[in-house]
């Protein structure tokens, strides 16, 4: 009793805690994906009906067959038999078509679960979304939405269809001999036992595994990106023994929910032999009694292994709400993150193609930011920067100058102050939507793999080669690109393989470069350059007649004297340089 109790209690408290609703929420939200597809699944639905159907008639022929055969009823052989090879292949026919439409509607729920959550991930505040290891956002998108696209219609057209297969099946034998239906029943009480049993095992199994695929997928993706790290300070015995433990665990925590599957589908199986010699025993007895025909009897044998699938089913359903709840609610821990602000985007447009021509400047105003944690970063910190100048931000490192650049993007928001772009009198607000206006130039090597033609047009789709060419000259990259076999078509491997860092980082400004974008932010983006091409570049940058307004942060003072101002980043604030503090900078580097 006590026992009893306990598990009231815990169940009563799961309740009470809200868990019937989460899972309420959790179901409501997969099927906001899948309702576009209500009329495939209800033609699945009715496919599966059909199928049902089809396999009663047939074991009612296949009952009319054995009953000619064996001389227990007259009736036509040849007729019969046709009728049967007929329904025979028109379950296979129902079969094959269920399977494409289950397979087609899958599909198109996993394409379109994936590239929402994929955009949403895209569009979400960077310092939330940076929360989560590479590896765990990579598990919640291929595998939770594959476990949700995969398990939609084991849902309700799998429980209409079931239950329809229960009920017909159990009509069927009780029209025929009632006393049939309490043998094939014997099971099903086994099936919901065993069923709950797995329940909670079930739900605590699909967290672990979440949990483990997203350990394994950020181990493989971090030491795959750092393969060149590993082999310098010979690591690869101390990875090779960590993906070992990993699997270790991974096969551990697996074979103890097998030792659970096992002894249920033994204990199951071991019940369906029960049943089935049950049946087999009564039938044989109802058919010497005279009651029944052989035809019946197989018929019966038939019958009751469709009851026995038809609860297994219907019982596994749990499991598989359980499995794809867990999934939802992972996926939903993503899309429920804050979102970028781009309801300015069309303001931000037109802003752009009005001032392109006359360039636009930037104003910062009393910048106020924290991170989460509470590390505060600026506190009133100011500039400005304006239409054909260069202008420098200097400070230590882990100061805020990548920061800075961050919130002049919006990829972060400020607590206090603002950000403005402004232009011959007219002003607009910085946000997400305004990135337009910027070309972006981040520390490290930030080419992606393809040609080096592919990588320009990703920001700037209609340049022509000649605009790539000139893009490469300024950035001074062209000199080497036209020496290659396939120049501006050469192939760019994963993270810039194939050329120096000083060719990658070339690379990334003249990408940069050929967007025409009124602001260029350079981020430590000339550290792997020689002195004279980082003054180079910038000195082409500046020539050209474009009202191009740039910001660069630098640990190198050699290029401070192009500046028009300089600012250091201290104590949480933005300091204007004079000319005799600037050239100390540059007499102590």
């Amino acid at each position: 009793m006590n026992k009893l109790k306990e598990k009231t209690d815990f169940y009563i408290g799961r309740i009470k805690a809200g868990r019937l609703k989460q899972m309420k929420e959790e179901i409501i939200w997969i099927y906001a994906y899948a309702r576009r597809y209500w009329w495939q699944m209800i033609f699945y639905t009715a496919l599966g009906l059909g199928g049902v159907v089809l396999s009663l008639v047939s074991s009612l022929i296949s009952k009319d067959m054995v009953d000619i055969v064996t001389g227990m009823k007259t009736g036509q052989l040849v007729k019969t038999f046709s009728w049967m090879v007929g329904m025979s292949v028109s379950e296979i026919i129902v079969s094959q078509i269920t399977n494409y439409f289950s397979n087609k509607i899958s599909y198109n729920v996993d394409a379109e679960i994936r590239s929402d959550i994929f955009e949403k991930i895209m569009v979400t505040d960077w310092e939330s979304i940076t929360r989560y290891h590479t590896g765990d956002l990579l598990t919640r998108w291929q595998s939770d939405a594959g476990n949700i696209s995969n398990g939609v219609l084991s849902f309700i057209p799998s429980v209409i269809i079931n239950i329809f297969k229960f009920i017909s099946t159990l009509w069927l034998v009780v029209k025929n001999d009632w006393t049939f239906a309490v043998f094939a029943m014997i099971g099903i009480p086994f099936s919901l036992i065993m069923s709950k049993t797995l329940l909670t095992r079930m739900q605590n199994q699909n967290d672990k595994n979440a949990a483990m695929n997203a350990k394994m997928n950020g181990f493989d993706q971090e030491t795959f990106s750092n393969v060149q790290t590993i082999k310098a300070f010979g690591l690869v015995h101390l990875y090779v023994e960590r993906l070992k433990q990993l699997q270790k665990d991974y096969i551990n925590m697996q074979l103890s929910y097998s030792r659970l599957t096992m002894t249920t589908s033994f204990i199951l199986g071991m019940v369906g032999l029960l049943v089935s010699f049950s049946c087999y025993g009564w039938g044989i007895y109802r058919v010497w009694s005279g009651a029944i025909s052989y035809g019946t009897m197989t018929m019966f044998l038939s019958l009751s292994g469709s009851l026995t699938s038809a609860v297994n089913s219907l019982a596994s359903t749990v499991p598989s709400v359980i499995s794809l709840t867990t999934s939802a609610r992972r996926l939903m821990d993503i899309v429920d993150m804050p979102r970028e602000d781009y309801s300015h985007e069309k303001e931000a447009n037109e802003f752009l193609q009005k001032h392109k021509q006359d360039g636009i400047s930037l104003t910062v105003n009393d910048l106020n930011y924290s991170y989460s944690n509470g590390t505060q970063v600026f506190n009133g910190a100011s500039f400005e920067a304006h239409p054909h100048e260069v202008i420098g931000l200097v400070g230590p490192s882990g100061e805020g100058k990548t920061t800075m650049l961050r919130l002049l993007l919006s990829i972060l928001t400020p607590q206090e102050g603002s950000v403005i772009l402004s232009s011959s009198g007219d002003e607009l607000p910085m946000s997400a939507g305004a990135r337009t206006i910027f070309a972006y130039v981040p520390q490290g090597n930030t080419m992606f793999s393809g040609t080096i033609k592919e990588n320009m047009l990703n920001v700037c789709p209609d340049a022509a080669d000649e605009e790539i060419i000139d893009a490469l000259k300024t950035a001074c990259a062209w000199n080497f690109v036209e020496k290659l076999p396939d120049g501006i078509n050469s192939e760019i491997k994963e993270r810039g393989g194939g050329f120096s860092e000083g060719q990658a980082q070339r690379l990334s400004i003249a990408r940069a470069v050929l967007r025409h974008a009124p602001i260029l932010l350079l981020d430590e983006a000339s550290s792997a350059l020689d002195v004279a091409t980082e003054r180079q570049v910038l000195r082409n940058i500046m020539m050209e007649t474009y009202p191009r307004t740039c910001i660069v942060t630098t640990h190198r003072p050699t290029v401070l004297t192009m500046c028009k101002r300089v600012y250091q980043i201290e104590n949480q604030h933005c300091r204007l340089l004079n000319k005799d503090e600037i050239r100390n900078l540059i007499d102590n580097f």
